[in-house]
């Protein structure tokens, strides 16, 4: 049976349209550490994970995002594994617009770097804005929310880096920006998707009032060097 791509979504986006961001081979892959720490498999047999050990050595820790299990990497030890699940986009729910988002571009780079830090929407590197077009909202010149695209295999393209700045949380910035970017991904004819931790119910609850349905449960591994 033939596996969905969104089974292994790095592996997927890894060996095709993102190759370019690639280190690795035809045993495993990762992104470029200073674009992200994700790496895949695209099977779980003894060379492809000692190679991810290899990996994780040169370039340093990683994480997985998979359906089902997730071995353990030779030469490596967890730091975090856990449930999440994956979401795609069914129909784009009508997101009130309270102000414009604009287009985020290299000079906004310091600035997303410095709200990615202060809020966590999860891995975000300094290279991270090169995987896909983000776009942001500004308060008195200052960017105060954002949202953009990670993954991208085939088809498929991931809402991501998706945070608020403490002081400017529920007004609605992270559902009207998630929304703008999925809007963008269905105009280039793909299927929007994303990721949670299963336990992150307010998330999931949000992205399930923008029209996203669950897909598939996964599995969330981080591992380092040993």
């Amino acid at each position: 049976m033939t596996r969905h791509p969104l089974d292994r979504p790095v592996w997927s986006a890894l060996t095709t349209r993102q190759r370019g961001f690639a280190v690795g081979d035809e045993l495993a892959r990762r992104y470029d550490p200073e674009v992200g720490p994700f790496a895949a498999v695209d099977t779980d047999d003894p060379a492809h994970l000692a190679r991810v050990g290899t990996l994780v050595a040169e370039h340093g820790p990683v994480v997985f995002l998979q359906r089902g299990e997730i071995p353990v990497p030779p030469g490596t030890t967890v730091r975090l594994a856990g449930p999440g699940v994956q979401l795609v986009l069914d129909r784009l729910a009508a997101v009130p617009t309270t102000v414009e988002p604009e287009l985020l571009g290299l000079a906004d780079v310091p600035e997303m770097i410095a709200l990615a830090r202060l809020t966590e929407p999860g891995p975000f590197e300094a290279r991270t804005t090169e995987l896909g077009g983000f776009l942001g909202i500004r308060v008195g010149g200052r960017l105060i929310a954002m949202a953009g695209e990670r993954m991208q295999p085939e088809g498929f393209a991931e809402v991501s880096g998706v945070c608020t700045h403490p002081d400017h949380r529920g007004r609605g910035y992270g559902a009207m920006l998630s929304a703008a970017v999925a809007d963008r991904i269905l105009a280039r004819g793909e299927t929007p998707f994303l990721h949670a931790y299963a336990g992150n119910h307010g998330a999931i609850a949000l992205y399930e009032r923008l029209g996203f349905a669950l897909r598939t449960p996964i599995e969330i591994l981080a591992v380092a060097p040993a």
